[in-house]
This record gives structure tokens, sequence and C-alpha cells, in this order.
């Protein structure tokens, strides 16, 4: 009978064009990282610190005087709306709004969703049943609907806004939640920490959270690009932040009006949610890649 001897190291390593392949594979995940992540930077410190620290017009109050002037004006370098209001500034006023909107709700998310998914998969049983259950309900509806649905009911407005949103983001985050904390149970640490005599609550919050945290993060991520769409189609709906208060959506839909004489006023929040919802995507598949090592 013939002996087959076991595969020497060079059979077990990877082919140089594999490594090449893998190597190139984590350069393009963590550039597209830096670039992604430089860009979701710089879009919040323009937002948030932009009003106090450039020499910006007021978002509102603007003169029929100077109504729909092009871009490069004197003092307005991206030009003025249809009510003279200075479109860089309203623009700049309005990320703010908009990404506002996208941080509460995901805290809110993150908060309140992480919280019920990791309680009822600690818990299991009929907790666990009786959480999802209820979940379950707000996932059967079509999202944009049951947010629609909500905005109308509670009337547009920046809190308002935020509550409907919430109503999609809680249940979604809370699945993930779930999942990920299952596959945390299944650790030996974990099994450990209970056979020690801990409470419940010290292993879920001491053990459970830390090491569902980067895929919540990762989750938060690319449901920030989705929140800030869909602010954005609430707000252009009417059902959103409402005037004067600028947002992005907002501002496309007062532009719409003008559209064949001004597109430009249209361009500008387009453009600006187009950058802000790839940043976020693309920062979160990134991530998301990196954790598991694809």
């Amino acid at each position: 009978m013939a002996v087959t001897s076991p595969p020497g190291p060079a059979a077990l390593s990877p082919s140089p064009l594999a490594a090449r392949a893998t190597r190139w594979s984590s350069f393009r995940r963590r550039l597209t990282i830096w670039i992604s992540g430089s860009v979701v930077t710089l879009l919040l410190l323009v937002c948030f610190l932009g009003p106090f620290v450039l020499p910006l017009a007021s978002p509102v109050g603007g003169s029929v005087l100077e109504s729909a002037l092009p871009p490069g004006s004197p003092g307005h370098v991206l030009g003025t709306d249809v009510n003279g209001n200075d479109v860089l500034s309203r623009l700049i006023h309005g990320g703010r709004s908009s990404l506002l909107v996208g941080i509460v709700v995901n805290i809110i998310g993150l908060t309140i969703g992480g919280t019920a998914g990791a309680i009822s998969a600690y818990l299991g049983g009929k907790a666990d049943a009786i959480i999802m259950r209820a979940l379950d309900v707000l996932i059967a509806f079509p999202s944009l609907v049951l947010v629609i649905v909500l905005a109308q009911i509670l009337g547009p407005s920046l809190p308002n806004t935020i509550l409907a949103l919430s109503a999609f983001s809680i249940p979604a985050v809370a699945r993930i939640s779930r999942a990920a904390t299952m596959k945390v149970m299944s650790m030996p640490y974990l099994q450990a920490a209970e056979l020690s005599g801990s409470p419940w609550w010290r292993i879920l919050f001491r053990h459970v959270v830390p090491n569902i945290v980067p895929q919540l993060t990762t989750f938060a991520m690319l449901g920030m690009a989705i929140v800030v769409v869909t602010e954005g189609a609430l707000s252009f709906l009417g059902l959103g932040i409402p005037a004067p208060r600028p947002s992005w959506g907002n501002m496309i839909f007062d532009a719409q009006q003008s559209l064949s004489a001004t597109p430009m006023l249209v361009l500008w929040p387009s453009l600006a949610l187009l950058v802000t919802v790839l940043s976020f995507n693309l920062l979160g598949e990134s991530i998301r890649d990196e954790v598991t090592g694809r």
C-alpha cells in the first residue's frame, strides 16, 4: 500500500498571487476607510463648527432685491435662492439639521434598540418572544410608509422628525444587537462569568455590550446614510423640518419650484446629500469588512 506523506510547508502556504490579492484588498479597504472617514469628519466640522467660525450670512431673512443671484456674486459664493437667502449659509445650516437628525436617531436606536436586543437574547424564553414580537410588528410595516404616517400624525418639526425616524431605527438595531449577543453568549468566557455567580445585568454590560459594539457601530454608519436620505424625503414632502429652518430636503423642495430658471439651487443640496450618503455607506461597509476580515 502506498503511503501518502503530509503536505509540506510549501504546499500549505498561499500562492504569491493570492497573497498579493489579500494585501491589495486590505490596502484598498483601509484607504477607503481613510478617505470616507476624512470626508465624514470634514462634513461634521463644517456643518457644526462652520456657522461659528466662518463669515456666513444669515440663512433666513434675505432680501428679495438679491434673489436668485448666480454663484460667484459679491458676498455670495454659491449665489442666493429665490428669497434672497445665501445658498452657502443655508447649505451648511441645512447640513447641520440633517446630520443632527441622523446622529440623534442613531443614538436613540443604539440605546433603546441595542439594549432591548441584548436583553432579549440574554434572557431568552418568554421575555425574548415578547420583546421580539413587539419589534416584529414595527418591522412588518414598510419603513418609509411607517415614517410618513408617523410624521403626518406628529406634524412637521425637528423633534417629531427624530421621533418618526426612530420608529424604524429601534427595531432594526434590536435585530442586529440580538444576533450579536447570541453569538457572544456561546463564548467560554461568558459561560465562566455565569458560573461565577455574577448577576445578569453585570454580565450583560461588562462582557456582552463591549463585544457587540463593533457590529452596532458598523450598522450605525450604514444607518446614518439611510436616516439622512429619509429625512431629506420627509422634508421634501413637507413632513420633516419645516421652513424657514433649512435642511437639504426642504432646500430641494423650495428649489424645484424654479428648477428651469435656477437649476443650481437643486444641484447644491443634492450633491451634499450624495456625498454624505456615499461617504457614510463606504465608511460603514469598509469598517464592517475590516471587523469581519473579509
